[in-house]
């Protein structure tokens, strides 16, 4: 059965790890209806190992290009600096209120319904008085860009916020365009999903039993599976009708989310 769990959760973290609606979120919440048991969120950080695969599978190319352009392309060194540029605030943030975000807010529902509906409203409100775009391609955001949408990242400490959801409205209420803001996007979940799950290894090192380790590699294939399938389509929707759909998504889960709270359901 915890197997079944297991891939069911990880199917369900590749499908919104990218979308703006919350990954950590919607893992918690199926965790709980599934009755799976994570303590700390272990599974739910280590499990995103398989959608940043992914995306660096999606992306291996440019990103081959990149890392051997190094030594002579401004460009490429130019890339790798805006990331790691974004990557800070986050990295601080996360070694400074971690522990704090997994005692607390990941086992309080409330939090995630609040934050589901408040992220849906942001993005009704930047689809319709968004700043007109001036980057065209992720790759040509300004290091101060980078350094705000970093920033932005930091909310997503905050489940029910989204990783994605953050800086991508950051990004657009800088001046990206919607499909240059979703890739951006994509590119700094390498670093900071990898940094997670390096710092939620160390931490559970010594308490990963044979099970845990084989439900966390059944939830990594689904995640890695769902992921690859998922980013493509995804950039179709943005181009041809933008955030709209999601916003209106998180506000509709959140008031169900509150309503099952209300009435003791969860």
């Amino acid at each position: 059965m915890n197997w079944a769990a297991a891939a069911v959760l990880g199917v369900v973290q590749g499908l919104t790890e990218f979308l703006p609606v919350s990954s950590t979120a919607h893992l918690l919440l199926g965790a709980r209806l599934l009755r799976f048991d994570d303590p700390g969120g272990v599974f739910t950080v280590m499990i995103q190992l398989g959608s940043i695969v992914a995306i660096v599978w999606l992306y291996r190319l440019k990103i081959l290009r990149v890392l051997t352009g190094l030594g002579s392309d401004p460009e490429a060194r130019h890339f790798v600096l805006m990331i790691a540029v974004a990557f800070v605030p986050a990295a601080v943030a996360g070694l400074l209120f971690s522990g704090f975000v997994k005692r607390v807010l990941y086992t309080t529902p409330s939090v995630i319904a609040v934050s589901f509906i408040a992220g849906g409203i942001v993005m009704l409100v930047v689809e319709r008085w968004r700043p007109a775009p001036v980057v065209l391609n992720a790759d040509h955001t300004s290091l101060w860009r980078a350094l705000g949408i970093g920033a932005c990242q930091t909310l997503a400490l905050i489940p029910g916020v989204s990783r994605s959801g953050a800086t991508i409205v950051g990004a657009m209420l800088l001046g990206l365009d919607r499909p240059a803001a979703a890739e951006f996007s994509f590119f700094l979940a390498i670093p900071t999903l990898g940094a997670a799950f390096a710092h939620d290894l160390l931490e559970a090192r010594h308490s990963l039993s044979s099970g845990r380790v084989e439900e966390i590699a059944i939830g990594f294939v689904a995640a890695f599976i769902a992921s690859a399938i998922v980013i493509e389509p995804f950039l179709a929707v943005v181009r041809r009708a933008g955030f709209v759909p999601f916003a209106w998504y998180r506000i509709v889960a959140g008031i169900v989310l509150l309503a099952a709270l209300a009435a003791h359901w969860l």
